[in-house]
């Protein structure tokens, strides 16, 4: 399979921002704003590059969801870069290629697997928001998981379907991963672990409805976390994510490579954690080959000794200080009835930013 098939997706959606590459993982959706509005389902489908069959036939069943597909993954994206704004690697993307991250992801280390953990769990969390909002025909509110109604409160509101998000994203995420290979079954591994995050964190979200704010009634229905949180927990998998080796097995369809884990001495991994089994580069230094941009003219937080702290980040090369004057709005008044007002003050701040 070529490596770059999936450098197609949301190209028009992102406004030309491309989309996760190195491996051939799953979401090698060409799916923009042309797209979405195009009446012919087999030259929507037909269009898209580098599709399974499987894959195929759902985008032809399911044509209403695509458009949700492919935002989940831009959301996985934009949270891919905000959990590791302050690490070495940082989820740079280029415009010049189609491999947006480069080969970073090519390699099965950590962050190959944060990338599928969060992509399927975008996946999962766009389609469940899309059906709840009514955008599609095909899906709807839950009506399967509501129960008896607690102590004050009834059921109301349109409950969140996960169940059928995880199933989109599980049917069209993993349709590729169907190789007898170590890599596949990584992938497979932390495709789940992003989708079991969103229904692990579902949770009860209630209204008050009465008089002059009373709680007289008390709706609740079954709702969605924040993706924020995802992101946080998938972020502490990353972390703590177990290393694994290949082990290979002779089976009546050849050989089969499956995942162990390296220390048998440690806990071993759940369908929650996340699993790679290559290390990462460390990202000091621009490298072509392993798709590092390496840290030199990032900015530095002086005073963090963490990874963001101009020692580690800037790897012991040490860091440059220059001062930037910024305008800022001070002093804000608030006026009966009913505005702000503001003046605008220059503010001076040191900046660091790696040797």
């Amino acid at each position: 399979m070529e490596p770059h098939l999936l450098g197609l997706l949301l190209g028009l959606l992102l406004g030309g921002t491309r989309v996760l590459a190195g491996y051939p993982i799953w979401w090698s959706l060409a799916l923009g704003q042309q797209y979405t509005s195009l009446g012919s389902q087999p030259l929507l489908c037909g269009s898209i590059p580098g599709l399974v069959p499987k894959q195929l036939r759902f985008c032809r069943n399911y044509i209403e969801i695509m458009p949700s597909v492919a935002e989940g993954v831009k959301l996985g994206i934009q949270e891919c870069q905000h959990q590791f704004r302050g690490r070495r690697w940082n989820c740079t993307t280029i415009d010049d290629s189609l491999a947006i991250f480069g080969p970073v992801l090519d390699k099965a280390t950590r962050e190959s697997a944060f990338v599928h953990a969060i992509a399927s769990a975008g996946v999962a969390f766009a389609v469940t928001r899309s059906c709840a909002e009514g955008t599609s025909t095909i899906c709807g509110c839950d009506s399967h998981h509501k129960g008896p109604p607690g102590e004050g409160w009834k059921w109301g509101g349109c409950s969140e379907d996960a169940d059928f998000g995880v199933l989109v994203s599980r049917e069209f995420a993993d349709a590729r991963e169907n190789r007898p290979d170590a890599r596949s079954a990584m992938n497979k591994h932390n495709n789940e672990a992003g989708r079991t995050t969103i229904l692990d964190h579902m949770h009860l979200k209630c209204k008050c409805h009465g008089l002059s704010g009373s709680c007289e009634v008390k709706t609740c229905w079954w709702a969605q976390p924040d993706f924020r949180a995802i992101g946080d927990f998938l972020k502490d998998k990353y972390d703590s994510a177990s290393e694994m080796v290949v082990e290979k097995h002779r089976e009546s369809r050849g050989w089969v490579e499956t995942l162990r884990a390296k220390y048998s001495l440690f806990k071993p991994p759940t369908e929650r954690d996340l699993v790679y089994y290559e290390n990462s580069p460390n990202f000091c230094e621009p490298n072509p080959e392993t798709g590092s941009f390496g840290t030199r003219d990032r900015t530095c937080n002086v005073t963090s000794h963490g990874i963001d702290g101009c020692d580690l980040l800037c790897c012991g090369r040490g860091h440059n200080t220059r001062t930037e004057k910024r305008k800022e709005k001070c002093h804000c008044i608030f006026h009966w009835c009913c505005y702000v007002s503001c003046q605008e003050c220059v503010r001076v701040y040191d900046v660091h930013t790696c040797k």
